[in-house]
C-alpha cells in the first residue's frame, strides 16, 4: 500500500509538471498567433483547440473502456499496433490521465482563453459592439462546442474503443520502429489472482 502511495504522488508530481509545460507552449503559442491575426482566422485557431481537446478527450476514454482480448488475436496474426493496444490498455489510468486531464483539459482552457483575445480583435474592428454581450456570446458558444463535441467523441470512444485504441498503438508503432520512441515499456498483466488459486490449493 505505501508503495502504491508512493507511485501515486511521483505519478501526480510528474503528470502537473507535464501540465505545467503544456500549458506554457498552448499558451504563448495561441496568444503569438492570435496578436497577428484577423479574429475569424482567430477563431479558426479556437476551433482547432477544441477539435485537439475532442480528440485527446476520446482516446482517453477508449482506452480505458477498450478490452483486451481482441488484442491477443491480432498480435498472433501479427497486426501492426496490436501490441502497443495491448500496452495502451495496460496503462488505461496513465493514459487516459495524459489525453484527458492533462491535453483534454489544458486546451479546453487554453481556448477558453484565446476566446477572450478574439473577441478583443473583433472590438478593434467594430467598436460599436457591446463587448459584455460578444463576450458571452463567443465564450458560450465554445463552451457548446467543446461540451457537445466531446458528447459525441465519448459515444464513439464507448462503441468503437478497439478500432480508436488499434489506430493509437499503430501511431505508437510506427514511432518505435521508425523514430526508436517507446511509449509504454512492456507491461505484463499481474498474476495476483494465479497466486492467490496456487496458495488456496496449497
Amino acid at each position: 500500500m505505501k508503495f502504491s502511495l508512493i507511485s501515486s504522488i511521483r505519478w501526480s508530481i510528474l503528470i502537473s509538471g507535464i501540465t505545467f509545460v503544456l500549458a506554457a507552449i498552448f499558451s504563448v503559442s495561441s496568444t503569438a498567433i492570435l496578436s497577428d491575426v484577423e479574429w475569424f482566422l482567430g477563431m479558426v485557431v479556437v476551433l482547432i483547440l477544441i477539435l485537439i481537446g475532442i480528440f485527446f478527450d476520446m482516446i482517453g476514454l477508449a482506452s480505458a473502456a477498450a478490452k483486451e482480448t481482441p488484442f491477443h488475436a491480432m498480435a498472433a496474426e501479427k497486426v501492426k499496433g496490436s501490441k502497443q493496444g495491448i500496452q495502451i490498455i495496460r496503462n488505461a489510468d496513465r493514459f487516459s490521465s495524459i489525453s484527458n486531464d492533462v491535453i483534454g483539459d489544458v486546451t479546453g482552457v487554453i481556448s477558453g482563453a484565446a476566446v477572450i483575445l478574439v473577441v478583443g480583435k473583433l472590438m478593434e474592428d467594430y467598436n460599436s459592439l457591446n463587448y459584455t454581450i460578444l463576450s458571452v456570446s463567443f465564450t458560450s458558444l465554445v463552451s457548446a462546442l467543446t461540451v457537445g463535441g466531446k458528447a459525441i467523441g465519448k459515444s464513439f470512444a464507448i462503441h468503437y474503443a478497439e478500432t480508436i485504441v488499434l489506430f493509437i498503438g499503430k501511431i505508437f508503432y510506427l514511432l518505435e520502429h521508425k523514430l526508436h520512441i517507446t511509449v509504454f515499456k512492456n507491461k505484463k498483466k499481474s498474476n495476483q489472482g494465479k497466486r492467490g488459486t496456487k496458495g488456496a490449493t496449497r
